[in-house]
């Protein structure tokens, strides 16, 4: 590859949209993905899939009804015919008749919350054997883990609670197969909700613009003597859950085992991390309290062209050389030819999908075979760990998406496409950046990295070439 001259400059904030509306899924999105699991549970010859979800591991039941339990527990059922149950707790009844796939309803008590009413209680085995998950040879249970080991067998872990699990293996007899199939799900190559429609990229997009802008309000806030908690409330918005916990985090963190905002104030030359994200898109940075490269540690001088100009190298590499098609081990080792793990120490995969969650899964890792496909949401994610030097950020989620995709996208959400084509302008004539064409930013703030927060006006850029 051509190196790029990289350098700290003046360059102009990226353009927020505050009031962009969220896009709900439409009925035909919803009846799409469940022919696609159908499809799917044939072509692996399942039975019945039994999908579980509470608060924090909800994607994949949310991915079919459209909403989660919220503080309950609950299970989706989907037999090989079509034919869905919801088995749901005492405050979650009211929901079964909003779920964008029609179900049958059951109720158990048991997955209400502590000291509740038991009515209508009975063991989970009579409701299953109800529901005839005994006359079933394959079953597929789905959490939301795809566990990966290379020393035993992944379809044998299972991230269900326990009750449920023993509940299941006490109903079938030893001659029932069961699997964990979040892949069906989550697998980059064949799971299905590894790709995105234009109504998905939509509905998805509101989440990451909203990241974006708060992450970019919370820089531009930050200065002497302002605190952690006044940053960490920049860091939600519009009542909208956050799918991590959030970070503003000055100077030492984790102190007293701490992992959220205090009212510690930052000072002058203090390191300062800051992360947000909502459904479909995370913003997260990481730099110094300084104005000036003079005011950098003085066991950190070299910081710029130690690290932070090197990882910033690395993401332009990444928006500019990512694809279609692209073998996802294959990109894993350009990354790592442009930005050696023996020297920056990184660990995890540089790239990963986004959903519901902040982490669905990668098809970016060592000898992986998955390519990279229309409709995919990747965050970049590249993570240096240098010793002795405070860390660089600017993780920001884009689109994959081939010509008919972005046709599909101008044609039907034509207010988000002009973001989207905002978005590619600014990165090309602030930021020096010539996106791949597959390459669609839906966060406002892709590749705007201010290592110094107290310099607003300088960020660093590709030097353009006289």
């Amino acid at each position: 590859m051509t190196e790029k001259t990289i350098t700290l400059g003046n360059v102009k904030s990226p353009t927020i949209f505050p009031e962009v509306s969220p896009t709900l899924l439409t009925d035909e999105t919803m009846t799409s993905r469940k022919e696609k699991l159908l499809n799917v549970m044939a072509n692996e010859n399942f039975d019945l899939l039994i999908i579980y979800a509470d608060k924090e591991h909800g994607g994949n039941f949310e991915y079919l009804t459209g909403f989660i339990p919220r503080f309950e527990e609950g299970l989706l059922l989907v037999e090989r015919s079509g034919n869905c149950t919801l088995i749901l707790g005492n405050e979650n009844l009211k929901m079964a008749k909003f779920s964008r796939i029609p179900a049958e309803l059951k109720h158990s008590p048991l997955f209400s919350l502590p000291n509740q009413p038991m009515d209508n209680e009975q063991p989970l085995e009579e409701l299953f054997k109800d529901l005839d998950v005994d006359k079933k040879n394959k079953i597929g249970l789905v959490g939301w883990k795809m566990f990966t080991p290379k020393n035993s067998a992944p379809s044998q872990y299972f991230d269900l609670p326990y009750f449920i699990v023993e509940a299941i293996k006490n109903t079938v007899s030893d001659q029932t197969q069961l699997v964990n199939s979040a892949h069906l799900f989550i697998d980059g190559e064949t799971g299905i909700r590894s790709t995105n429609n234009a109504n998905e990229i939509a509905h998805y997009e509101y989440g990451a613009n909203l990241s974006s802008s708060c992450i970019l309000q919370a820089m531009d806030t930050v200065e002497i003597g302002v605190s952690e908690i006044a940053l960490g409330n920049l860091l939600t918005a519009q009542g909208q859950p956050n799918t991590v916990v959030t970070i503003a985090a000055a100077g030492q963190r984790f102190e007293k085992a701490n992992i959220y905002p205090t009212g510690k104030q930052t000072t002058l030359g203090d390191s300062l991390s800051l992360t947000t994200a909502f459904k479909g898109g995370l913003s997260s940075r990481t730099g110094f309290v300084i104005e000036s490269e003079a005011q950098l540690p003085s066991n950190q001088q070299d910081y710029l062209d130690r690290l932070a100009k090197p990882y910033f190298n690395t993401v332009v590499y990444w928006l500019e050389n990512i694809q279609i098609g692209a073998v996802g081990g294959e990109f894993y080792h350009q990354i790592e030819d442009v930005f050696p793990k023996e020297m920056y120490h990184w660990h995890l995969n540089p790239g990963h999908l986004v959903a519901d969650e902040e982490w669905m899964s990668s098809p970016i890792y060592p000898e992986s075979r998955q390519s990279l496909k229309s409709g995919m949401l990747l965050q970049i994610d590249i993570i240096p760990s240098v010793a002795g030097y405070t860390g660089v950020s600017a993780e920001e989620c884009v689109a994959l998406a081939d010509e008919q995709l972005q046709r599909d996208i101008q044609q039907q959400y034509p207010e988000l496409w002009k973001r989207i084509s905002l978005r590619r302008a600014y990165l090309e004539e602030e930021i020096g950046i010539h996106l791949s064409k597959d390459v669609l930013p839906l966060s406002n703030t892709v590749a705007y990295l201010r290592p110094f927060f107290l310099a607003k006006d300088l960020a660093l850029h590709v030097e353009k070439i006289k």
